[in-house]
């Protein structure tokens, strides 16, 4: 029979470095975390070798009196939880009192401290958990904690760790992450005789990006603030211009604290929907504060991941905090820096809200609609080519729609306008007289009769706090609407597959296939949203021969698929039927509709969610409906195809990401002539 015995304290502690202190970045992220809860406003860290050799980290902070030395290393003793209570509203990072412990029974740790009122410091020995009597010493205010030849009596562990290159990588994306969450401490990283970071503290949290990222990283930065009285949400995402390839730079601090979650990491992606071509991820720092109570904090051994009590509602601050962002600022491509006036620039370099969410820039200064996204170059009922005898009520529910991409149109519209893009020559709008006058004077109101956690709900959000649907209405916001301006939507075409057409700020070059694919994208999702997509049917189906993996698609997506106009039925073996396809590819035969939305379903992977099969079919449809590069345009059509961009939002890149036109400012256009004279001003001498 076994016996059970009860473990050594230091064979407990290295049972617990196991679990905390993976590697040399370990060390160092608690240590920094214990200097930042000590109220240092300096913190110094010096390594060498990758961390193996040696790390030190000293700080300004309170310090520790010579009587709590001993304690500091024993396992499971922290000054960071007063009482028992303290566990369910944790305001510090630290809090489980094993990590010097820890650290102490793998290394050669030296602990010298100091607190203000103390005439001298204390200094303390611990060599693989044996600690040694304290001794009097001189030091500064604060801490200092220098480890010494970690792993020394782990061997196994030792022999598991990367090059001093790649622990120096893993070390400075803790200091990162420790220096983004607290830009107004004073951070130095010193890595051997080098000083690598130097960092001052800041008010701006921009300026402490920019040191770590760079200028590409800085100036494409779009800001965003939401406050709903319990969340707050502030920080930054960038342009989706600037992207990676992986997700390492998405930065996410909860009440000062680094954490990943997937569920927020899945609403930044979803926030990007459409913006960013396949395979990219996008850029943000995000800084959310939240009670306390809401989060726990104490679900994972090195503090990374938390859960949340209400998950979903969460999910939804963030996802609609950057959708409603998005749709209220220029996000078109700008080529070269903008000048003075251009619209995506401020004097600081970031990107700032402008009078209309769509790429081309409006003629003259206009208030924008706050908060709605909405373009002030169209009505209330030009939102999406609606009519303008639709009711007004329905008109405002569309209106709502279109600004919260909520899942589906209004039951109670029948039969939004048809989406006609070259009939024709294309006139200004000119409101009605009815409509003219509300225009002018009536405020339009965005309201949610459901609360933020009710919308969540009703959107379908998961046990993990995650949503595959739009983002909800933001509730309770009232702004006027100004008269829009009369516009020229005038270009012409060059290379048959580019239009450049020009305002008072600069030029616009406009790839006429994303554009166009774009907006058939739009009016294909709002009409299988709302009462179903033209279908084209065939007075004998069409048999075709698939792959077994193919048919097995075909069958599994056959409600998605006649969401989109293509019914199928099987007809034995690995054949299918084609009855329908959408009458906007009446070009195409059947049997290539069916074949390229199958390529679309297979890529979006093993179990996809629905809205992603959709999307992809919505995608394929749109690519094959669009007109090409290459095809040659009517000037009524280039004009026509113009206008249809401002009624639709998100027109400024593609369903793929890439963008539909890039913008040339007339300063930079100045510049690249050399036309500039003194002061950054046009020369007039021809």
């Amino acid at each position: 029979m076994p016996i059970i015995r009860q473990l050594p304290p230091n064979l407990v502690n290295q049972i617990a470095a196991g679990e905390v202190i993976e590697r040399p970045a370990s060390v160092v992220k608690e240590l920094l975390e214990n200097s930042v809860d000590a109220g240092a406003q300096r913190i110094e860290l010096l390594i060498e070798k990758g961390g193996t050799e040696r790390i030190r980290v000293s700080d300004d902070g309170c310090g520790m009196s010579a009587e709590q030395l001993p304690l500091a290393v024993t396992s499971h003793a922290t000054s960071k939880l007063p009482d028992d209570e303290s566990l369910f509203h944790v305001g510090t990072l630290g809090f489980r009192g094993e990590a010097l412990a820890s650290i102490a029974s793998v290394s050669h740790m030296t602990i010298r401290s100091r607190p203000a009122d103390a005439a001298e410091g204390a200094e303390l020995r611990i060599r693989g958990g044996i600690i040694d009597p304290v001794a009097p010493c001189g030091c500064p205010t604060g801490t200092a904690i220098e480890i010494r030849n970690l792993f020394f009596n782990t061997p196994v562990r030792r022999r598991f760790l990367k090059t001093p290159q790649t622990e120096r990588g893993h070390i400075v994306e803790a200091f990162t992450r420790l220096a983004l969450a607290n830009p107004r401490i004073h951070m130095v990283l010193t890595n051997g005789e080098k000083v690598v970071y130097d960092l001052p503290p800041t008010e701006r949290w921009a300026d402490r990006i920019e040191a770590f990222f760079g200028g590409e990283v800085s100036d494409s930065l779009i800001s965003l603030e939401s406050d709903d009285g319990q969340i707050r949400i502030s920080g930054y995402a960038c342009d989706p211009a600037v992207s990676r390839g992986n997700n390492r730079m998405q930065y996410l601090f909860l009440n000062g604290r680094f954490i990943r979650d997937r569920s927020l990491q899945h609403a930044l992606g979803e926030s990007y929907r459409g913006l960013l071509m396949s395979g990219r991820f996008p850029i943000a720092f995000l800084r959310m504060q939240i009670p306390p109570e809401m989060v726990d904090v104490n679900v994972h051994p090195c503090k990374l991941e938390v859960r949340f009590t209400d998950g979903g509602r969460i999910y939804s601050r963030v996802l609609q905090t950057l959708r409603h962002k998005f749709l209220s600022t220029d996000m078109t491509m700008r080529v070269g820096p903008g000048g003075p006036d251009s619209a995506g620039s401020d004097s600081n370099s970031h990107r700032q809200a402008t009078s209309t969410g769509n790429a081309l820039p409006a003629s003259g200064s206009q208030t924008p609609l706050s908060g709605s996204g909405l373009s002030p170059l169209m009505p209330q009922s030009s939102v999406l080519g609606m009519p303008a005898d639709v009711e007004a009520s329905q008109r405002q529910s569309v209106i709502e729609w279109a600004r919260t991409g909520a899942p589906s149109l209004p039951t109670s519209l029948s039969g939004p306008a048809a989406f006609k893009p070259f009939e024709g020559q294309a006139v200004p709008w000119q409101p009605a007289e009815e409509d003219a006058a509300a225009v002018d004077r009536q405020p339009v109101e965005f309201a949610s009769s459901t609360s933020p956690q009710e919308e969540v709900q009703g959107l379908g959000v998961g046990s993990d706090g995650t949503q595959s649907d739009a983002v909800a209405g933001v509730a309770n916001q009232r702004v006027d609407a100004p008269h829009p301006p009369r516009i020229s939507h005038l270009g012409f075409q060059v290379h048959n597959r580019y239009l450049i057409t020009q305002d008072e700020k600069g030029m616009v070059v406009v790839d006429q296939h994303a554009l166009h694919e774009r907006i058939l994208y739009e009016r294909i999702r709002e009409k299988v949203l709302g009462e179903g997509i033209e279908t084209q049917r065939l007075l004998v189906p069409e048999p075709v021969s698939l792959t077994p993996a193919e048919q097995t698609a075909a069958l599994d997506a056959k409600e998605v698929l006649g969401k989109v106009g293509i019914d199928i039925e099987p007809f034995g073996g690995d054949t299918v039927l084609v009855q329908s396809y959408p009458a906007m590819l009446a070009t195409l035969r059947p049997s290539e509709v069916l074949r390229q939305s199958l390529e679309s379903l297979i890529a979006a992977g093993k179990d996809p969610e629905i809205r992603d099969l959709l999307d992809h079919l919505l995608h394929t449809i749109a690519c094959k409906a669009a007109i090409k590069a290459g095809d040659r345009l009517a000037p009524e059509e280039i004009t026509s195809l113009l206008e249809q961009r401002d009624h639709y939002q998100d027109t400024h890149h593609c369903p793929h990401g890439r963008p539909t036109a890039l913008f040339f400012s007339r300063d930079e256009l100045d510049r690249m002539f050399g036309r500039l004279g003194p002061r950054g001003r046009a020369r007039s001498d021809g």
